[in-house]
């Protein structure tokens, strides 16, 4: 086995490896792979692989190697209040990443075959939304899972901004997968040993883009064997936000922009003279390697014509001097939950307030 980029320590540290590779490009997209814990979605036993750059399965469960996510999320530019469908949903892991971008006005739709990695993914779902402490700085679109083959979408659906498949997808099932775009639509899939990002031009106009030599299990194709009949899968509908959802949207919004609005004062109240930067030298690698388990996935990235020759580059990098002087056994404050201090304070009831924290545990 061979990833992409070297294993990280943590979370935090597999994203700069990510970063460092290319692999993640934009600050949306940072953010939400800093937001949610990969390691959160493994099971206890196997989470000492959670930060290397390779797939996991266990069972029906199963994550993709982190730099296949990353290609995914930079690939399907996602943008707040944009519809999305992830074929193949699985634990749930990228559509709350997805969900972290599109915002409270999105949807985020997930179609799965397997119920009981269904349930799998409706508690790691709850766990985030309870406990992590990124929560609160992102409004979320919420991801709504159903059971089925994605083979087998009800053909009256709605059409999507953004389709993600995460199995592979034979080529007589392409026109398929393009009609559940809406025009100016963008759909990424394994197709035909490549992930290929295809966007909805027009009606019936597209242009296709390869992106990532890789090898994915194929889809399953459906089983009619039992009743000869087509079990079609019913996509949750468009739901309307309720006003007392709408309310909460809005005053955590404006909470937010208090506590932006205080910071900023007392920034402009600091120090004068900002602490010095020092250039260190970094030595960065390109690297274009693999990602595999079980024959499963596997991927190699296609060199940008822009890349240099060059195996290795040098550059510098800015450091604050004191760094350098901060003894290394000395860990940071945990971060402080502005938003949680400032709801908690106000004269509000407490039931209103829990309502404004989604009844957080943290």
């Amino acid at each position: 086995m061979g990833g992409a980029v070297s294993a990280g320590e943590d979370n935090d540290e597999l994203i700069d490896n990510l970063k460092e590779a290319q692999y993640i490009r934009t600050e949306l997209v940072e953010q939400a792979f800093r937001a949610i814990d990969r390691a959160d979605y493994y099971l206890e036993e196997f989470k000492d692989n959670a930060y290397k750059d390779l797939a996991w399965k266990h069972g029906n469960i199963h994550l993709s190697a982190p730099c296949i996510y990353s290609e995914v999320m930079e690939a399907l530019d996602l943008q707040p209040g944009l519809s999305f469908l992830n074929l193949g949903s699985g634990t749930g892991y990228l559509s709350s990443m997805v969900g972290l971008i599109l915002g409270p006005f999105g949807v985020n739709h997930g179609v799965e075959l397997h119920s009981d990695v269904i349930e799998y993914a409706k508690q790691k779902l709850d766990f985030f939304i309870k406990t992590s402490d990124s929560f609160d700085k992102f409004e979320f679109c919420e991801p709504s899972f159903v059971t089925g083959n994605c083979l087998e979408i009800s053909p009256d659906c709605t059409q999507y901004d953004r389709v993600y498949c995460g199995a592979g997808v034979q080529k007589e099932h392409e026109d398929y997968m393009k009609n559940l775009l809406k025009v100016g639509g963008i759909l990424v899939m394994p197709l035909e040993e490549k992930l290929t990002k295809i966007t909805r031009t027009g009606p019936s106009a597209w242009e296709t883009k390869k992106i990532l030599a890789v090898s994915f299990a194929p889809l399953i194709q459906p089983n009619h064997a039992d009743s000869g009949k087509s079990r079609l899968v019913h996509l949750p509908p468009v739901a309307v936000r309720s006003l007392q959802d709408l309310a909460r949207i809005a005053i955590r919004g404006t909470i937010k922009k208090i506590i932006h609005q205080e910071a900023m004062g007392k920034a402009g109240n600091g120090l004068k003279n900002p602490p010095r930067f020092k250039r260190r030298r970094v030595r960065r690698r390109r690297m274009e390697t693999i990602v595999f388990l079980d024959k499963e996935v596997f991927a190699s990235r296609i060199s940008n014509p822009s890349d240099d020759n060059n195996n290795s580059e040098d550059i510098e990098e800015e450091r604050p001097e004191e760094e350098e002087t901060k003894p290394s056994e000395l860990k940071p404050d945990p971060p402080v939950n502005f938003l949680r201090e400032k709801v908690l304070s106000l004269p509000l009831p407490d039931p209103l307030k829990y309502y404004l924290l989604y009844y957080r545990e943290k």
